[in-house]
């Protein structure tokens, strides 16, 4: 829609059944003025779509004030839209709850064609219809490419996988996990994949290594190139002074030195020598380096808090999820907390 809103007056008619429909007109006009702009307008039509999906005013109104551009479509597009993501989702009470969270996503019908036979090849594939949900309001663009394309790239990453030793009987399930946990691979190339790999290979890491990596890395290696992969490594290897052979065993350990990028890992590991943590620490615990500055500090001024010496202690306390942390801090706090004679410790009579 790239008409020339200067000279263009609102649609009368399109403010009318907004106003009626108690969505916020100030809202539109501050976010996309040019959808009230536009000559036709399927304000009625949407909304008694979405009503009979089972929308109350208030989701109605929430759904056009945050995608206004849905009026724009004609009910036959919405329709067709509607039955498409009825083949994934439950019932009309869940879709029309991932409309009202990801409108954007479901009022983008440009590509239904590519959409559909994208829905039908993942569910072809294994992928379980709540995972093929996720994609659709989390991952939308991967449903824009032609189903032949996404094809390709799931049948590289088939073929890579047995080339690296990956079993036959393992390998449906090994894609069913990498899709789900990164479905952004699909945006790649298969020449992106292989050449990928090569530089592993090339890096004298076993094929045995590679598939370990692919599966640590949860697929975002596909988003790297052999030079960004290269500089990260060349970094960690002069940080830590260690042989080609030291290294791969560090990016084995912690994968991020492979996927972050020189100016991430740098700032992350300014952060932790500012905070008085040695090179040496960080090359024994290198998964360290996964966490932002911001973790790290929050996570040293809760440890000091009870008395626990980053310095001279192990970095394994900072390490891990926010659950991690919270389990390894809550036992070192009962450890600190608990007295050295238990007043109420049953007595043992034979002692």
């Amino acid at each position: 829609y790239t008409t020339d809103t200067k000279s263009r007056e609102e649609n009368k008619k399109t403010i009318e059944s907004l106003h009626r429909l108690s969505v916020d007109i100030k809202k539109i006009r501050r976010l996309k003025e040019w959808v009230l702009l536009q000559d036709v307008a399927y304000v009625k039509e949407i909304a008694g779509i979405l009503q009979e999906m089972g929308a109350d005013e208030t989701t109605v109104a929430n759904i056009l004030e945050r995608c206004p551009e849905a009026i724009l479509h004609t009910p036959a597009e919405i329709n067709s839209q509607k039955a498409l993501w009825q083949l994934v989702c439950q019932n009309e009470k869940q879709l029309i709850k991932l409309i009202e969270q990801f409108p954007e996503s479901f009022f983008t019908t440009e590509y239904y064609e590519n959409q559909k036979a994208n829905i039908l090849f993942f569910q072809e594939l294994g992928l379980k219809n709540n995972i093929i949900t996720r994609f659709l309001t989390s991952a939308p663009n991967i449903f824009y490419n032609p189903a032949e394309k996404n094809k390709n790239v799931i049948e590289t990453l088939q073929r890579s996988y047995l080339n690296l030793g990956g079993s036959d009987a393992n390998m449906k399930i090994w894609i069913l996990k990498l899709l789900s946990q990164n479905p952004f691979i699909l945006l790649n190339t298969s020449t992106v994949i292989q050449e990928n790999l090569k530089f592993l290979q090339k890096n004298d890491f076993t094929d045995h290594e590679v598939l370990q990596l692919l599966s640590k890395l949860k697929g975002f290696i596909f988003q790297l190139t052999p030079t960004t992969m290269q500089k990260s490594m060349l970094f960690s290897q002069n940080v830590f002074k260690c042989s080609d052979q030291e290294l791969k065993q560090l990016v084995l350990k912690c994968p991020a030195l492979l996927y972050y990028s020189v100016p991430v890992l740098e700032e992350r590991l300014e952060g932790l020598l500012k905070e008085g943590i040695s090179v040496a620490q960080i090359r024994e615990t290198p998964m360290v380096l996964e966490l932002t500055t911001q973790i790290v500090q929050y996570r040293i001024k809760k440890l000091s808090a009870l008395g626990y010496d980053i310095k001279s202690g192990t970095l394994e306390s900072l390490n891990g999820t926010k659950k991690d942390f919270e389990v390894n801090y809550g036992k070192i706090q009962s450890k600190k907390e608990r007295p050295i004679f238990n007043p109420v410790a049953p007595i043992n009579i034979e002692d």
